[in-house]
């Protein structure tokens, strides 16, 4: 058996690419697996010949079948379809958080622990103490905007 014949080469290509596909899902490495044993088959019908027709007609056919069964494969092989959250602000949104230095009065920049990190802080115009809880009403830019936690909003959180 001579391995430097161009069908041989290709197959192996195709079938090295298709048993890939068990490694890396997501439907397309089995389609250029599959775009492989095609130019495989036109060399061995003698439809093309030579490397620049047999690339050519890889690249068609790879597209085609992208293209063609695609969806399918993607039902087949399925993958993660979930898409996350994009805007940071509404996750953020109502979070507790803990004034680490002194807030206000008036527009006085503070700061607070949230998520294990320090933020630049800003109250609603009335001094907020350092050790306090806030409670998170938006961002300003890179600084968080923070209103104090009522006595009663406290005991619905630990509840």
């Amino acid at each position: 058996m001579e391995f430097s014949n161009p069908i041989i080469i290709w197959a192996c290509i195709g079938i090295i690419l298709i048993l890939a596909e068990i490694i890396l899902p997501g439907g397309i490495v089995i389609l250029l697996g599959a775009a492989c044993l095609v130019v495989a088959g036109a060399l061995a019908i003698g439809l093309v010949e030579g490397v620049v027709q047999s690339l050519t007609l890889w690249f068609i056919s790879s597209m085609v079948l992208l293209l063609l069964f695609r969806q399918v494969t993607q039902k087949l092989v399925g993958g993660d379809a979930h898409v996350g959250n994009t805007d940071e602000e509404l996750e953020i949104y109502g979070q507790l958080a803990v004034v680490k230095q002194a807030i206000g009065p008036a527009q006085k920049v503070g700061r607070i622990e949230f998520q294990g990190c320090e933020w630049s802080a800003l109250g609603d115009g009335s001094e907020i103490a350092a050790g306090s809880q806030v409670r998170i009403i938006c961002r300003d830019n890179i600084a968080l905007v923070v209103e104090p936690v009522k006595a009663e909003d406290e005991h619905f959180a630990q509840e």
